[in-house]
């Protein structure tokens, strides 16, 4: 089997575990969005991108949660997707902790606070990478998260002060109120130019790029 043929097995068995895990974890009932008073709610001047396309003709956007298995199940394809179309995609993380979750509010401080370093994505990945040691759990994740920063070489001691700033949590709570007023109620939700998406495969995102790059 060739090594193509086997990445695409792997990332479709990971939507099959999205499925099972359940991808939209509620959050609480929230009304439908009215298109005209959210068009600037998909993505903000200070939203988190991961990657760039310069002709902005798509811009692919996901509210997720760092201690969602199902978030972290969807990581790998993302991931995927961020290789595929580089240049061609612009991918917006945004935060959306559930509150079902003791350390998804504090993951996403953890991140935003390595941000303002420099390092959002390095501690975006860390926290997939190890969601396992610290997620349903508890027990507040702090020194971990702490541990976490000083592994990625940051100023641990302006990192420590950034996470327990309240305007950090301010910033996360801006992007929850964006998600609840389009209509998010779990995670991951993904929106691509607007449009929610309700994938249930692989197949079906790449289907919904490739129509938006048209």
């Amino acid at each position: 089997m060739s090594t193509n043929a086997r990445v695409s097995i792997a990332i479709a068995a990971v939507f099959v575990l999205i499925a099972g895990i359940v991808l939209a974890v509620k959050a609480g009932d929230t009304p439908e969005p009215s298109a005209s008073s959210n068009s600037d709610r998909f993505v903000r001047s200070d939203s988190h991108k991961l990657n760039v396309a310069a002709d902005g003709k798509a811009t692919f956007v996901e509210f997720l949660d760092f201690e969602c298995e199902s978030c972290r199940a969807a990581y790998p394809v993302v991931e995927q997707l961020r290789k595929d179309y580089a240049g061609k995609v612009t991918f917006v993380v945004r935060y959306f902790p559930l509150p079902g979750h003791f350390n998804g509010e504090r993951a996403a401080r953890a991140v935003e606070a390595a941000a303002k370093q420099g390092k959002f994505e390095q501690m975006y990945q860390k926290m997939y990478e190890t969601q396992a040691e610290w997620g349903e759990k508890q027990v507040p994740a702090d020194d971990q998260f702490r541990a976490f920063a000083k592994d990625l070489e940051l100023d641990v001691v302006a990192w420590s002060k950034d996470y327990a700033d309240p305007s950090t949590l301010e910033r996360i709570k801006r992007d929850v109120a964006d998600g609840e007023a389009l209509g998010v109620t779990g995670t991951p939700t993904f929106f691509l130019n607007g449009a929610k998406l309700e994938p249930k495969s692989v197949a079906d995102l790449t289907a919904s790029i490739d129509a938006a790059l048209q």
